[in-house]
């Protein structure tokens, strides 16, 4: 049996179908997204959504779905799936699948009376056009499909109205029909690789619903306009292409293409080829350079997001040139930054830990990657970065003379615990935080070390003198660093999450494994083995470690409710798993081999997800307590990363 595949039991039971969700992307920046019955539960969601970048920094949907209507005997089986304000769904065609699985592409397997009928999916790759493959694989009379296109033609995060402005016309189009609903828009073409019947007939759906966004506090119905029908008979084993783009394409090269594309997916065999996938599909291109989405269906390329996912993202699934050149955009932003302090297309470059992650991603580079295959210029940017800091150009943090690092975080949220209630923090971490100097210390450190490397003095940007100047400089400033970490940090059992003057902020969060993990930690062992210890006993959960110890007042566990109540619990007790990454390390670090056997069993709990809520990857954050119900974005690029690196931790520990 396929590693993701469902039967009917589950697909035609909307309570657990509708929970669990597609995702297809282009690799630059395009997607295609629904449920596995193709109803919509999310405003995000769309058979093509697309960033126009010439109207602004948003996706955009053009097509909300596809809808196919299987005629016999002048009898109409709808197979699609829509849900009303109230709870009603019409038409009810989840009934009719019988199999959905998800091996290679996404096929489901429908069954009306005696037709059975495959439908398959899959994303060009840097082209935003969707390709769905239609086979009838069995039917015993003559048989006609029709396809009745839903169109939006809005950004992800408005809803679709009746109007009298949008324009319902079809233009010409080889076998279909291009549709433009508002000016700023680019054309759709809906085209099939065989020719059809075309009725136009216009009219509005009203009132569709998305639960999610009910669930979400936000407005949660919206309006699609069908401008007209496509129609055409098809044969037993005729398989028929649909293509929806924004470009024109040929219909006799569809089957072609399809082909190629197919020839370029991996199959999803287990957990690390899921997530081989998944990290993929992050990749955005954009102005000719290569980046990282923080994940989807609403984040854009943030920068703590991205370095944080790259190392997983690329290295853990064998990519060295995939982090080479996301490395390599991301050097040339930040000497635009430097010069102009501003960035083109990564956001929150600005962020105290953001250049100091970025840091430790090319450590890992340079860690994973042979001496002799390493690109030096990946490296020579370390120092300058390091330089930036210690010459206390960053806009967002000082350099104090202790060697620590401070922040001003009561106004504007200045770590990833961001969320906001009236514009301003919801947990005003300030002063000096734990996991900002945990970062860096490890980033003076390991540019000491690269300053006076052997094996890359004579490809580096430094001069022999000028080298050991700089390693003795860097040396002498981590000392202090270090020194002064734990006299700040250090309670006595654990970390305190940040310290403002006086102030000592005693909640047990999952940022002081940092401490531990980073390879260079400030703490001794007998320290790092007491941070882990208590990580262990009050944070560590089956889908990592929550944000807020349960011993704690003010512990929030679960994501619920309108968005002012998620924004309060946000961080305060939901889990994030990107910290396993972290929290393996450090558990390896302290028991080595004889920590393998457990962080094997913690990763049970992440392989889980696999078919819950966005198949074949992994969200953004579960609730603190059982049963850690999945939440946020459907899929994040961190702990999408994250979970890669682990493995590659688990492989490391067990070859040696």
């Amino acid at each position: 049996m396929d590693y993701l595949n469902f039967d009917k039991t589950v697909l035609t039971n909307l309570e657990k179908s509708l929970t669990k969700e597609l995702l297809r992307t282009n690799r630059s920046g395009a997607y295609s997204s629904s449920t596995l019955t193709g109803c919509n539960t999310r405003k995000f969601h769309g058979h093509l959504v697309i960033p126009i970048p010439e109207m602004d920094s948003d996706n955009h949907i053009l097509l909300s779905s596809l809808d196919e209507t299987i005629i016999q005997h002048g009898a109409e089986f709808n197979l699609g799936v829509h849900e009303y304000e109230g709870g009603h769904f019409s038409p009810n065609g989840h009934k009719y699948i019988r199999e959905f699985k998800c091996e290679v592409i996404p096929s489901t397997i429908y069954r009306v009376g005696g037709v059975i009928i495959s439908k398959e999916q899959l994303m060009v790759a840097n082209e935003s056009r969707v390709i769905t493959k239609y086979t009838l694989l069995q039917a015993h009379s003559a048989t006609t499909i029709r396809f009745k296109p839903f169109l939006a033609f809005r950004s992800v995060h408005t809803l679709s109205k009746a109007n009298d402005m949008a324009n319902a016309d079809a233009g010409q189009a080889k076998k279909g029909a291009a549709y433009k609903l508002y000016p700023a828009y680019p054309n759709l073409y809906i085209q099939f690789s065989k020719q059809p019947n075309y009725t136009h007939a216009p009219n509005w759906y009203n009132n569709i619903m998305y639960a999610k966004e009910q669930e979400r506090g936000f407005p949660y119905t919206e309006d699609l306009l069908v401008p007209g029908t496509f129609e055409m008979p098809i044969k037993k084993g005729e398989s028929i292409y649909v293509s929806a783009g924004i470009s024109e394409i040929s219909p006799t090269s569809l089957k072609k293409i399809w082909e190629e594309e197919l020839e370029k997916r991996h199959a999803r065999t287990d957990m690390y080829q899921c997530l081989r996938n998944a990290a993929v599909q992050f990749r955005h291109k954009e102005n000719g350079e290569t980046y990282l989405l923080a994940g989807y269906p609403w984040f854009n390329v943030r920068a703590r997001d991205e370095f944080i996912a790259m190392v997983g993202c690329t290295l853990g699934i064998g990519d060295k040139e995939a982090f080479e050149t996301l490395a390599e955009s991301v050097i040339k932003e930040f000497s635009n930054f430097v010069e102009t302090g501003k960035t083109n297309v990564i956001k929150e470059l600005d962020s105290p830990d953001a250049l100091l992650w970025f840091v430790w991603a090319i450590q890992q580079y340079f860690y994973t990657v042979k001496t002799e295959e390493i690109k030096i210029d990946l490296l020579n940017s370390v120092i300058p970065i390091v330089e930036y800091i210690l010459q206390k150009k960053h806009i967002n943090m000082f350099l104090n003379e202790n060697g620590l690092l401070e922040i001003d975080g009561t106004r504007v949220p200045m770590t990833w615990m961001n969320a906001t209630e009236d514009g301003k923090p919801i947990t005003p971490r300030t002063g000096y935080v734990v996991e900002i100097n945990a970062l860096w210390y490890n980033a003076l450190c390991f540019a000491s070390a690269l300053a006076t490397n052997p094996a890359l003095a004579a490809n580096s940007t430094l001069t022999a003198n000028s080298a050991l100047a700089t390693s003795t400089e860097l040396e002498v400033q981590a000392q202090k660093t270090a020194e002064s970490f734990v006299n700040t940090f250090w309670n006595g059992l654990y970390l305190y999450d940040y310290v403002d003057g006086d102030y000592k902020d005693v909640e047990v969060r999952p940022n002081m494994i940092l401490a531990v993990s980073m390879p260079y930690s400030p703490l001794s062992r007998q320290q790092q083995k007491s941070v882990l210890d208590v990580c262990t006993r009050e944070l560590l959960t089956t889908k990592g470690l929550r944000s807020l110890s349960p011993k704690s007042g003010s512990y929030r566990p679960n994501y619920v409710g309108g968005m002012l109540e998620r924004n309060r619990n946000y961080h305060n007790g939901p889990v994030w798993p990107w910290f396993t990454g972290a929290y393996a390390e450090s558990y390896l670090k302290i028991h080595k081999q004889g920590g393998v056997s457990f962080v094997e069993r913690l990763l049970i709990g992440m392989e889980a997800e696999m078919k819950k809520l966005c198949i074949g990857t992994l969200s953004e954050l579960h609730d603190g307590n059982p049963p850690f119900k999945g939440h946020g974005a459907m899929s994040y690029a961190p702990t999408v990363g994250e979970i890669l690196r682990t493995l590659a931790l688990l492989n490391k520990a067990t070859e040696a």
